[in-house]
């Protein structure tokens, strides 16, 4: 009976559970453990060589690994009062909480999202963290940046982000259909970058005959394209395109200008003299005709003025030397030239002004400019006289300006002109204000009295006489129109 009543009490009183205690290692700490040995051992397939700081708290344990998270939930269960004494230590040991390398990574440190930090963490940065900061997880960018990168945009969608300067890929649009629509939103936006562009990606990825098709309708892109041809230079795929446009004029002249790349002057010649049986119209045939005769002359003239002035044989070489070779030079340039220097010569001569005139058929008013600021330049007053002298039918001589008399004064004092040789010219100025004008500005005294005696403009003969000098020739006429 006594030993079954003890039985009994055993059973009552006994249990197969435990109280827990810090000093107890039971079967869940001991899971814990073999965790935390599971984890260490992922440093196998980290790089060893990355370190990782983590902070040291009182005990000497990591904060963050396995047995700190374990005292850190025990000593929660303690008494409030217990947890304020606690935390006050916390805070007056936290300066105290110094990096040191770690040779693993702790359990909080890949479940609590922390980044690895640098090798070089400043200490500041150390003394500040706490152990219970959790660290936010990279945020990933919002989808519309990542769609500056995509190639998911429709013709529209890519036209307008290239209007903005935005970067995108046309590679995409691979089929004929898709590159049509691309090149008429790019029409429509009238965006002429933009067209260019797209022009550029149609002209790499297709073949001409397909280009030059699709671009027969629509005139728009055809311009750009062929403007931007001719100034990259493209001349072979130019005049692929004219022809193809059965635009014969057009190739012509394409064709005639690579004659500005030709530096060498027989080769230039000859290349203009098999220009001149290109389909021009009858208009440029002439100009392409008269630009390969005035080569021809300028290599004529050259060449005797070359040798003239070496020689030292002409009096007016040795006393203006040339500046430039004629060659190439524009018409206006070599009728200059040849009125400095080949003024006097027979009209049969090649450097002869008057042939120059006759074979280009220039006009009166431009050969009279040209012929007047030459002359003017040597101040060759008589041979300007000349030039500005015609004869009528009955042999009667008069004065004659095509460009107007006015202009001849300014030419004239261009070049410092003698006050009487102005004053010949300013007298033949038709209108009186502009005649006043010109005499006052230039000095020439006697036009200006004239002038007043002629209008009877006692008032301003009278105002005037005190801009003259006292007691000079100009003084006297003064009275003497004014006493009478």
């Amino acid at each position: 009976m006594s030993r079954a009543r003890a039985d009994e009490e055993e059973y009552w009183h006994s249990s197969k559970f435990r109280a827990f205690t810090f000093d107890d290692e039971d079967d869940e700490l001991s899971q814990l453990k073999e965790s935390k040995r599971a984890v260490n051992s992922l440093r196998d397939i980290v790089d060893d060589d990355d370190d990782d700081l983590e902070r040291v708290s009182w005990s000497g344990e990591p904060v963050g690994s396995i047995s700190w998270s374990i005292k850190e939930t025990a000593s929660g269960s303690t008494s409030s009062l217990d947890g304020r004494d606690s935390s006050l230590q916390k805070g007056s040991s936290s300066y105290a909480a110094l990096p040191k390398q770690a040779s693993s990574y702790s359990l909080s440190s890949l479940f609590k999202g922390r980044n690895k930090l640098s090798s070089f963490q400043s200490l500041s940065d150390a003394l500040t963290d706490t152990g219970v900061k959790n660290y936010a997880p990279e945020l990933r960018r919002p989808k519309a940046e990542y769609k500056d990168y995509s190639s998911d945009w429709g013709p529209k969608d890519t036209v307008r982000r290239m209007q903005r300067g935005k970067v995108c890929s046309l590679e995409r649009f691979r089929s004929l259909q898709d590159k049509l629509v691309l090149l008429d939103e790019a029409v429509a936006g009238h965006d002429g970058n933009v067209i260019t562009a797209v022009l550029i990606f149609l002209k790499r990825t297709l073949r001409r005959e397909i280009l030059f098709r699709e671009l027969e309708v629509r005139q728009v892109a055809l311009c750009h394209l062929i403007h931007f041809l001719r100034e990259t230079g493209e001349q072979k795929f130019l005049l692929d395109l004219l022809r193809f446009l059965d635009r014969t004029e057009e190739v012509a002249l394409s064709q005639y200008r690579e004659h500005l790349n030709i530096q060498d002057v027989e080769k230039r010649r000859e290349f203009l003299k098999g220009c001149i049986g290109l389909p021009f119209s009858a208009e440029d045939t002439s100009h392409i005709q008269d630009h390969y005769t005035l080569l021809e002359r300028q290599i004529i003239i050259e060449a005797n003025d070359r040798h003239l002035e070496m020689a030292g044989q002409s009096e007016l070489f040795r006393k203006y030397p040339r500046k430039a070779s004629i060659l190439n030079m524009p018409l206006v340039t070599t009728l200059f030239y040849s009125c400095f220097y080949h003024y006097t010569e027979a009209e049969g001569m090649f450097s002869s002004p008057t042939n120059l005139k006759k074979t280009f058929k220039i006009p009166d008013k431009q050969y009279v400019l040209t012929a007047l600021a030459a002359r003017a330049k040597l101040r060759a007053w008589g041979d300007v006289d000349a030039l500005l002298t015609t004869k009528n039918w009955l042999g009667y001589t008069k004065k004659k300006a095509p460009i107007g008399f006015h202009r001849v004064v300014e030419i004239l004092q261009r070049n410092n002109a003698p006050v009487q040789v102005l004053q010949e010219y300013v007298r033949l100025v038709e209108d009186v204000e502009t005649r006043l004008n010109l005499a006052t500005k230039y000095k020439c005294h006697d036009v200006v009295i004239e002038t007043y005696r002629d209008l009877k403009d006692r008032i301003q003969l009278t105002a005037y006489k005190g801009k003259v000098e006292r007691g000079s020739a100009e003084e006297e006429k003064i009275n003497s129109i004014l006493s009478n």
